[in-house]
């Protein structure tokens, strides 16, 4: 493992980066350099800027990972070696995550609606939507990390498809009960090439050693 090898992980909506915290503990393990921007700035683009920002000081282009949400902001992205979407959007041009997961997204009747306009996972729901392969313990660990989301993010169209011009992964995960792993194998068709994982929508959790593998391999 090169020790200049960099990483950057994107989180989803609801999320921050401390829920990645077992995954970095591998891949630091494993000599990678690696990054995990806070998103939550506003706006797809803010997000997008933030985590663009990330890219441009790492040493030399990384690998970005994106999970759900995640996957619209880094499709925004310049300078990316490799992208990587775990249960994430892969959003063409003029699309959104909202748009491509639709009315009916299985995340859906988790979400509770907030008196100031946001939004929170409910927390008797999250272990069953977001963390149903995770231990109990784990699973409590990342419900208090949950935080609420302020509106307009999931609706946002990225400014550039990387995507097109950029190699990719994705990860289909497929015990996911918040993101259909029918619309994650549709999506996987835009990449450059798909693997699948039988766990739910946070692999980074119940499994960051076989992520953290597949992350290096690339």
């Amino acid at each position: 493992m090169n020790l200049q090898s960099e990483v950057v992980l994107v989180h989803g909506l609801w999320h921050q980066p401390a829920h990645f915290d077992r995954l970095v503990e591998h891949l630091r393990r494993l000599g990678a350099n690696v990054h995990a921007p806070r998103l939550h700035r506003g706006s797809l683009g803010a997000d997008t800027a933030v985590v663009q920002e990330t890219v441009d000081g790492c040493l030399v282009p990384p690998v970005v990972l994106g999970h759900s949400y995640g996957g619209s902001v880094i499709t925004g992205l310049e300078r990316a070696r490799h992208l990587v979407y775990v249960a994430a959007f892969v959003p063409a041009a003029g699309e959104s995550g909202a748009m491509l997961g639709g009315p009916s997204a299985l995340v859906n009747d988790a979400v509770r609606q907030n008196d100031d306009g946001s939004t929170s996972i409910e927390p008797e729901w999250a272990h069953e939507v977001l963390y149903a392969d995770c231990s109990a313990a784990d699973s409590a660990w990342a419900t208090s990390l949950l935080v609420p989301q302020q509106p307009g993010h999931g609706r946002g169209v990225p400014g550039r498809i990387a995507w097109q011009t950029t190699d990719s992964t994705y990860v289909r995960c497929e015990q996911d009960r918040a993101l259909s792993p029918v619309l994650q194998e549709r999506m996987a068709a835009r990449c450059t090439k798909a693997v699948s994982v039988n766990s739910s929508h946070s692999p980074f959790i119940s499994q960051p050693k076989w992520l953290a593998k597949h992350i290096l391999e690339i």
